[in-house]
């Protein structure tokens, strides 16, 4: 399995990947009191970079050795609160695997199973040099 870790950021954050295929990427984040904002409920931006490192990982499971990938486009929809202490969870599925974009939508879960965030994101494939 692909270390999330070669993600510097992700590392930061303390995302885990539980499981991972070309078809479907879960991973976890405790919900550090330093990725909070006021109430000690996850801030948006967490929502956002969890659910982007985890698309990206999840692009990197479907793409030609060599190549980049980079988010061109994201867009989050906030539905529940995730308090410091608690465990998300991302559930990252495909919509669209093509050669040169890749469409992923992940879920956010909290731990009682209810979604959180569900954030759609669009990653662009850059070949690798020739």
């Amino acid at each position: 399995m692909l270390d999330i870790a070669i993600m510097p950021f992700a590392r930061l954050m303390g995302i885990r990947v539980v499981e991972a295929a070309p078809e479907r990427v879960v991973a976890e984040m405790e919900v550090r009191p330093d990725l909070c904002t006021a109430g000690s409920i996850l801030h948006g931006g967490a929502y956002m970079a969890f659910a982007d490192s985890v698309g990206a990982y999840a692009t990197v499971l479907n793409m030609p050795k060599g190549a980049m990938t980079t988010t061109v486009e994201s867009k989050t929809n906030f539905t529940g609160v995730i308090k410091a202490g608690e465990i998300a969870r991302a559930e990252c599925t495909p919509v669209h695997i093509g050669r040169t974009t890749q469409v992923w939508q992940t879920r956010i879960l909290r731990p009682d199973g209810k979604l959180a965030a569900l954030i759609t994101q669009t990653q662009m494939i850059i070949a690798p040099p020739a």
